[in-house]
């Protein structure tokens, strides 16, 4: 059974940081690609950062120069490094995993995964 387990979030103050992991289990070969997403009260789930079938990475322009995606192979783990934190990137943050291949910017669209995490809360105070 495929399963991917966030971990890592939590209240943070504006200007803080905090990273995001995903155990993926269950898995018979490793993903193509695996992708933060985030969706906020009353808005549509998006796509935060993004590595995709060719191991190249992507991200919302929303999250350029603050955010870091990595993945840890080895361990089934993909991370997400949160740096200079705004009110604005409060949200449920979802990860994802796909075996569709996607590439470049596909690798943050929600239409191209097919396996998701519960999701974890991240709140940032002004």
């Amino acid at each position: 059974q495929v399963q991917l387990v966030e971990s890592g979030g939590g209240s943070v103050q504006a200007g803080g940081s905090l990273r995001l992991s995903c155990v993926a289990s269950g898995f018979k070969r490793n993903p193509d690609a695996m992708a933060w997403f985030r969706q906020a009260p009353g808005k549509e789930r998006e796509g935060v950062a993004g590595i995709d079938s060719w191991r190249d990475t992507v991200y919302a322009d929303s999250v350029k120069g603050r955010f870091t995606i990595s993945k840890d192979i080895a361990r089934n783990t993909l991370y997400l490094q949160m740096n200079s934190l705004k009110p604005d990137d409060t949200s449920m943050y979802y990860c994802a995993a796909t075996d569709l291949r996607p590439r470049g910017a596909a690798a943050i669209m929600e239409v191209n995964y097919n396996y998701w995490g519960q999701g974890i809360q991240v709140t940032v105070s002004a």
